[in-house]
């Protein structure tokens, strides 16, 4: 870190290798016994609302070569017992129940409770399946169609697969070369505007519906069976060693839904568009499957009457929790020479395929001082991972499939989930940025919620050293935790560095937070790697000095300030 007279500063970061193939093949394996819950509450108007129903699929066990859930408990319990029950089993094997309430004047409670054993073996996988896929079961075939979600005979959608598969002679092969392209050409948001296949492709933003969409897509557009699952993610991170570092993986917890492909000689087998391959953690609970998600919307569905013409409304808050009863984890990885440039995670795989090789990042041009000083900082510059649900409680939010005016009215559930970390406490986390111009930097946001607390925030921003946060070059001005929004949800908190005069040349820094006292803040994230390095978030106990946890999100900030012409 070099420091100048007129409180001029400029950071010089020690280099970064260009940003590489990122696919990461894991040996190990996972067991847990999850107590899920999910709880319900209904408070409906006084007036005007009658036969409130609420629907519910019942997990099921489940085995493939990779992921297995065996369920070993399952019960709901009611505040205010249903008038009548009722019970099917729909085409996909999906077990549904049906509640229903005649007159429902008070609130009430429902509680399901399932315990699930779930285990994750990364072993070898064999598969010898040739492509094109070739006399498929009649039970398969159901999971070639297209629909408005998932619309495989789009010809864009064929237009796309055609290229992206070419020379494939094994399904593996199809299916690697398909799901490398979607994780780099596809940015997580947590609120799409669509969540059809097309939207995804066109936009090249989504949620986990529209990740699964689109990769059903593009697989049943050539001939690959591939159904939507809808399930459970349990927010518990575990770690997958690699060399000398850690790599942990985490997800929200709430509602998620991925897919599984169809093999000819390893049946259904589950895959993480946004993620991983063959497999997927045991922090998945499986609950539902279908043709996409439109049709798997049964789960915690919600329906009532309302007397014709008269305005009543209903109030729905949904709990999702779970509890480890036992947790065993033990994962190795090895990064591969090939693959995306975001992270892919898959078990040993023995099959015929020609590996896809990520393009390399270019690395930005780096200035010297006295060529900086040359120019005029006057282009307003804005640059990070902007995209996040500013302000949505996200506890209260659910999409209704009717119209205001309609006697019948209809809540399905969403998949909006809190993805943030807690970085005031005894982590302490780091998130890196790359530029591409010469700055003058005013501002550095982050997207933060207050929980309590008192005392000071500060945005430490680092020089790069060895591709790992450095030294601390500038500090923004303080913040009071009272400036802090009080409101629902994640806001935008800007850190001002004006007073700073800071000069950056175009090169890798990182950003920590600094803070006093007992703050009680998160800081939202980002599945997967939007903007930054695959390497780019990091995190260290207090009393480390080292940063070699790398985590798999990527945190929402945006650097703000001036550029030259």
């Amino acid at each position: 870190m070099r420091y100048y007279k007129l409180v001029l500063l400029i950071i010089v970061a020690i280099g970064i290798e260009n940003i590489s193939a990122e696919s990461y093949i894991l040996n190990g394996g996972q067991r847990s016994k999850i107590k899920y819950r999910l709880v319900q509450l209904v408070e409906p108007s006084p007036e005007n609302i009658k036969n409130v129903r609420l629907t519910y699929v019942l997990p099921q066990s489940f085995s493939s070569p990779t992921y297995n859930q065996q369920i070993t408990h399952r019960s709901i319990d009611f505040s205010v017992p249903p008038a009548k029950q009722d019970s099917s089993v729909d085409k996909h094997g999906n077990i549904l129940v049906t509640y229903t309430w005649l007159e429902s004047k008070k609130p009430f409670s429902v509680e399901m409770s399932v315990t699930a054993e779930n285990s994750v073996s990364l072993k070898k996988i064999k598969s010898k399946a040739t492509f094109p896929i070739k006399d498929l079961p009649k039970e398969v075939r159901p999971y070639l169609a297209a629909t408005a979600m998932v619309p495989a005979q789009d010809k864009m959608i064929k237009d796309l697969t055609g290229k992206l598969i070419k020379g494939a002679k094994t399904e593996f092969d199809a299916v690697q070369k398909i799901l490398t392209w979607l994780i780099d050409h596809m940015q997580y948001v947590l609120m799409p505007q669509k969540y059809d296949a097309l939207y995804s492709l066109q936009s090249g933003k989504g949620n986990c519906q529209n990740y699964s969409h689109l990769a059903a897509a593009l697989m049943r557009s050539c001939g690959i069976p591939v159904r939507i699952v809808n399930g459970i993610t349990m927010k518990k991170p575990y770690n997958v060693v690699i060399g000398g570092s850690v790599l942990i993986l985490d997800m929200a917890q709430g509602r998620h839904s991925w897919i599984e492909v169809y093999f000819s000689d390893l049946g259904w087998v589950p895959f993480d568009p946004q993620q991983s391959e063959l497999f997927v953690s045991n922090r998945f609970v499986r609950i539902e499957v279908g043709i996409d998600n439109e049709e798997s919307s049964n789960d915690g569905l919600v329906r009532w009457t309302r007397a014709k013409g008269r305005q009543a409304k209903l109030l729905f808050h949904e709990k999702i929790e779970a509890e480890f009863l036992m947790d065993d984890v033990s994962i190795k990885g090895e990064r591969q020479e090939y693959g995306p440039r975001d992270i892919l995670l898959q078990p040993p795989v023995d099959a015929a395929f020609v590996p896809v090789i990520a393009a390399r990042a270019p690395e930005p041009v780096k200035m010297e001082l006295k060529d900086l000083l040359k120019l005029s900082f006057t282009v307003p510059y804005t640059k990070g991972n902007l995209e996040f649900p500013e302000g949505v409680n996200l506890a209260f939010v659910r999409e209704s499939r009717t119209g205001e005016q309609a006697e019948t009215q209809v809540l399905i559930k969403n998949f909006l989930v809190e993805t943030a970390e807690y970085v005031t406490g005894a982590q302490q986390y780091a998130q890196a940025f790359v530029l591409d111009k010469p700055l003058q930097l005013q501002k550095i946001g982050l997207a933060l919620h207050k929980f309590g607390g008192k005392g000071m925030l500060w945005v430490e921003l680092r020089e790069d050293n060895d591709n790992a946060p450095g030294e601390i070059g500038a500090k923004s001005t303080l913040v009071t935790l009272e400036q802090l929004s009080s409101k629902p949800g994640y806001f935008w908190v800007d850190f001002d560095f004006t007073s700073k005069k800071t000069l950056l040349t175009p090169d890798h820094y990182w950003i920590t937070l600094g803070y006093s006292e007992t703050p009680i803040v998160n800081w939202f994230y980002t599945y997967g790697k939007t903007v930054g390095p695959v390497d780019g978030t990091r995190s260290r106990d207090k009393n480390e000095t080292k940063w070699i946890r790398s985590l798999s999100h990527e945190f929402n900030y945006r650097i703000i300030g001036q550029t030259a012409k």
